[in-house]
């Protein structure tokens, strides 16, 4: 009996084993992109291997982003964007895509009214928190033209620690995600839904506020920009905007996050940053 006893809890322990594998596993999805972040030669590159999961199941999928409150349009296509800076044309050069996924770029925009794209581009457009619907395929367009139209959107991530997590990008279609000044995620494609990861991407984020800077580029059809975290790093980390709607409650609701740095240390970084 005694043998009998110890075999089943033996079972047991295993099936505990394999369901706590798989739920992690399914919980993260396949890790198919890591070594980042990209090396510029890299930067145009397609990575190999997509996954072609759905995630549609996942509650995680992330809603508010901080970034212009209009795109960029009339783009004539991805394809005639992709490689320019629309941060650094519509800021005459006081900040690029690089400096405002970094905490000193970003605060630059605080004191910034507007970012200008020209009449024919959109035209000036305010700093402000934005909602996107993570279940709709047009959730790009917000409430202009669908088509050759690009976005920006920010995240502030606060970890307690530094560590590893895995993102999951959804877009329609040509996507770019800059974390802490440094590009980790090119895809020249759509992903096939609103909600459907075509790559799962192993990042580092540093102890305290990590800034997140995506861009999608789109041209015609669906417009879609979502992204989603494995579950452990949202039960871990928390992320902005959160509650708040405009410029002066996300920079309220950061604040206690931002490091209060050594006035030596801020000139320094100060000086990589493009000046008035």
């Amino acid at each position: 009996m005694k043998q009998i006893c110890f075999l089943l809890m033996t079972i047991a322990s295993c099936l505990c084993f394999v369901f706590s594998f798989t739920h992690q596993a399914s919980a993260q999805g396949k890790v198919n992109l890591d070594g980042g972040p990209l090396k510029e030669a890299d930067f145009f590159v397609k990575p190999p291997g997509t996954v072609d999961e759905d995630h549609s199941g996942y509650n995680t999928w992330i809603s508010k982003w901080y970034g212009p409150d209009g795109n960029y349009t009339n783009t004539g296509g991805p394809g005639n964007v992709i490689r320019r800076d629309l941060i650094d044309e519509g800021t005459d050069g006081k900040l690029t895509q690089v400096t405002l996924s970094t905490l000193a770029g970003l605060q630059k925009t605080k004191n910034m009214d507007e970012i200008d794209w020209g009449d024919v581009n959109g035209g000036p457009r305010k700093w402000t928190v934005f909602e996107l619907d993570t279940n709709s395929d047009n959730n790009m367009n917000r409430n202009g033209p669908v088509d050759n139209i690009d976005i920006y959107g920010i995240l502030v991530i606060d970890a307690p620690k530094a560590m590893t997590s895995v993102m999951s990008p959804a877009h329609d279609n040509n996507a770019q995600i800059w974390i802490n000044g440094e590009k980790w995620y090119y895809h020249p494609d759509w992903t096939g839904g609103a909600k459907k990861v075509d790559y799962n991407v192993e990042i580092k984020l540093q102890k305290g506020a990590n800034v997140l800077l995506y861009r999608v580029s789109e041209g015609g059809g669906g417009a879609y920009m979502n992204l989603h975290f494995d579950d452990e790093t949202h039960d871990t980390v928390e992320i902005y905007p959160d509650a708040a709607t405009n410029k002066v409650e996300f920079f309220k609701e950061i604040d206690g996050v931002l490091p209060v740095e050594p006035i030596g240390k801020l000139t320094t970084i100060w000086a990589d940053i493009k000046r008035d």
